[in-house]
């Protein structure tokens, strides 16, 4: 899922008609369901939501130093976009106000 999906997710679920705490319980859930269902969720310039599977394994009890066996799961890995880590690292200063995670606006060239 995209963010124009994720646009039309919402849209479909009320759009304009939906309160702000209405408007962010339902990215919210749009997001949760789709990564639950196995789907990848990338947010242009926020980063990307990414199911993952984690098969059974060995390890050892630290205090007593037994072997045991670790079930199998599912764990969601996150990886923020180019533009948050920039932001993040301080490789590009933020903006006072606006949106912060849209693209630049294009120069022309001379």
């Amino acid at each position: 899922m995209n963010k124009a999906q994720l646009i039309q997710a919402v849209a479909a679920k009320g759009g304009r008609h939906l309160s702000p705490t209405e408007a962010v319980e339902t990215v919210l859930d749009v997001i949760v369901r789709a990564v639950v269902a196995g789907d990848p969720v990338s947010v242009t310039g926020f980063g990307s939501l990414t199911p993952r599977h984690r098969p059974a394994r060995k390890a050892r009890n630290p205090q007593t130093g037994a072997t045991v066996t670790v079930a199998a799961s599912r764990a969601v890995k996150f990886r923020p976009g180019a533009r948050f880590q920039d932001l993040l690292t301080q490789r590009r200063p933020l903006p006072e106000s606006g949106n912060c995670i849209l693209k630049d606006p294009k120069t022309s060239r001379p």
